[in-house]
């Protein structure tokens, strides 16, 4: 859930999303599909053996798939002729790893022609994405069919990294999703790595009087600084979300509290008393935390909008 994109007004989010709960179920492919999770769980396991970036990538793309028109698999869409997907939209251009999707679905195809949505395949890559990290499992509900919409300037509504907490509220209220959801889902930055754009912000021209984020650790921000100077910056420059970046743990937490996570949205967790009790709570208890996220990432994932199932990801049938 590493957003990149840098800029966006509270105005752009207002923009209508009615959150759709379809009945899914835990068995939907027992009988259609029975070794469905089998194929996706592999696929995973190959790809992150030969690239440990994999895991937060999928859980990312997951991320970002469901918060634009629900989880339909709307962000594996290529571009076709005039229309710009949700993949090409500025937050989603570091998005990588579409070919671990891919390669699921060719096998599961395989096993049960026609029957898998790509939406499905995407849900379980993610919770397959937190077991290879060293994190929980749990029963992801299946049933979810894909979109056949995808549009490169919805990916606005996407959640930046230099929301403050109203907004931040606001944006996951309107996918029906709580206060305690962000903080939990807000877990998934323990994985990964942020280029510098997502937290320059915090480093550089603060504000008026500061050049720096005063809630930055100071050694932190001098690190930040180091990394991603604003002249003869390296392309690729950035961070690691936490040090212990390929483990799903709860260091995200510990870090935010000793005012060295990267983002704007991170510390701004701190600044609303429910929220920054559950980062307490979260810090101090992993096995609190794992719970919470299990939970929230059942609710997100249960956010549907699609219509078929497609033959291949990256377009529609």
């Amino acid at each position: 859930m590493a957003f990149n994109l840098v800029f966006l007004s509270s105005i752009l989010i207002l923009s209508v999303f009615s959150p759709v709960i379809n009945a899914l179920s835990s068995n939907y492919y027992d009988k259609s599909c029975p070794n469905v999770e089998l194929l996706v769980s592999d696929a995973v396991k190959k790809a992150t053996a030969n690239d440990k970036t994999v895991p937060a990538a999928l859980l990312r793309m997951h991320f970002h798939d469901c918060f634009i028109r629900g989880c339909d698999a709307s962000v594996l869409l290529n571009s076709k002729g005039n229309n710009k997907a949700e993949k090409d939209g500025p937050p989603n251009i570091s998005l990588h790893a579409f070919y671990v999707i891919d390669n699921a679905k060719k096998q599961v195809e395989a096993s049960c022609p026609g029957v898998v949505s790509c939406a499905d395949i995407l849900a379980l890559a993610a919770r397959d994405a937190v077991v290879q990290s060293g994190g929980p499992s749990w029963n992801v509900p299946k049933g979810r069919k894909d979109g056949r919409t995808s549009v490169a300037t919805e990916t606005r509504q996407l959640p930046a990294p230099t929301f403050n907490i109203s907004q931040l509220q606001q944006s996951f209220s309107q996918r029906g999703l709580s206060l305690n959801d962000l903080v939990a889902l807000s877990g998934g930055h323990t994985l990964g790595f942020s280029h510098c754009s997502s937290f320059q912000n915090r480093i550089h021209n603060f504000n008026a009087t500061q050049d720096v984020d005063p809630t930055l650790h100071s050694s932190f921000a001098a690190s930040l600084k180091n990394t991603c100077p604003i002249k003869n910056r390296p392309k690729n420059a950035g961070a690691t979300m936490d040090p212990s970046a390929t483990t799903f743990d709860n260091t995200y937490f510990k870090l935010i509290l000793q005012g060295k996570s990267l983002f704007s949205s991170d510390q701004a967790l701190l600044n609303f008393p429910k929220t920054k009790n559950l980062v307490t709570k979260f810090a101090s208890s992993q096995q609190a935390f794992l719970d919470a996220f299990v939970n929230s990432m059942i609710k997100m994932s249960s956010i549907t909008g699609g219509q078929e199932v497609r033959k291949d990801c990256r377009v529609v049938n």
